[in-house]
């Protein structure tokens, strides 16, 4: 597919926030994704980095607004800002509920990226962290691609949360471009794209292992090997999860990419067509 054509798959649908809440709070309290601890904690620990991510993707692409002349644009900074402001509202009250429900301390949970994300915006130029944005919207992507897929993992989970998810991949792949569009605009180069992803990916993985690890623990699971065997393959073995997830993630390191390179539309339609809200 050519920029060009990306460019006009991208702006197929308007950015739509929809707020939605969900009573997931009875769920929480057990083994809510297939039966399974090791897969249950893996997507407790992703909420968990959400609300913090989400403020920092917000104000990121926000910070910019006043430098966009593009209507169009424009218009798709406000509805990116209030889906990630739905989401970040409704993992804050699942993680909370979590907290609760399991004995975690949250605060100890949220505090290092908090500490990281602060820190950026202290710190690093405006730019930078959009960079960091751009790779995270990626990475999101990507998880939402497989998230809305028809075989996907998620189909396991009660139905609940299954929406949940499911209505969060769907957003996260509506304005998957929109971060990486400002950034362009304002002048982000290929080599920065690529060094927030190489940064991200490293802080990302330790976050969320850092995560599980401590959840298995407070749940008695962190040394059941075969919990963490089982787990481990259902999101990263041939058939697992995560399968199909290298070559979109390597494609972000090319100079001529673009998020709607990955024409994903057509699982936003399916997602719209199944869905009554």
């Amino acid at each position: 597919m050519t920029f060009a054509t990306a460019e006009v798959s991208a702006h197929k649908k308007a950015i739509k926030p929809r707020d939605r809440s969900h009573d997931i709070a009875d769920d929480l309290k057990g083994d809510w994704l297939d039966n399974d601890p090791f897969l249950t904690t893996f997507f407790n620990t992703l909420s968990v980095t959400f609300p913090v991510g989400e403020k920092f993707f917000i104000d990121s692409v926000r910070h910019y607004r006043s430098d966009i002349t593009d209507p169009k644009l424009l218009d798709d900074i406000r509805g990116f800002c209030g889906q990630e402001g739905f989401h970040r509202r409704e993992h804050q009250r699942y993680n909370n509920a979590l907290s609760h429900a399991r004995g975690y301390d949250l605060d100890k949970l949220e505090n290092s990226m908090t500490r990281r994300l602060t820190w950026a915006q202290k710190r690093m130029p405006p730019l930078t962290n959009l960079a960091v944005t751009v790779a995270i919207e990626h990475f999101t992507a990507v998880l939402a691609e497989r998230l809305l897929s028809e075989d996907s993992l998620i189909n396991s989970a009660s139905p609940a949360m299954r929406e949940l998810w499911r209505w969060h991949a769907a957003e996260e792949m509506e304005h998957k471009a929109v971060a990486f569009d400002v950034f362009k605009q304002m002048g982000g180069t290929d080599k920065s794209r690529r060094r927030a992803m190489r940064r991200t990916t490293f802080f990302l993985t330790l976050e969320l292992t850092k995560g599980v690890c401590y959840m298995l623990k407070k749940d008695g699971n962190l040394f059941n090997l075969s919990i963490w065997r089982q787990g481990l393959k259902k999101l990263f073995g041939k058939q697992g999860f995560f399968a199909h997830t290298w070559q979109p993630y390597k494609e972000f390191y090319a100079d001529d990419f673009h998020p709607w390179q990955q024409d994903s539309s057509h699982l936003l339609t399916e997602w719209e067509a199944s869905t009554t809200g």
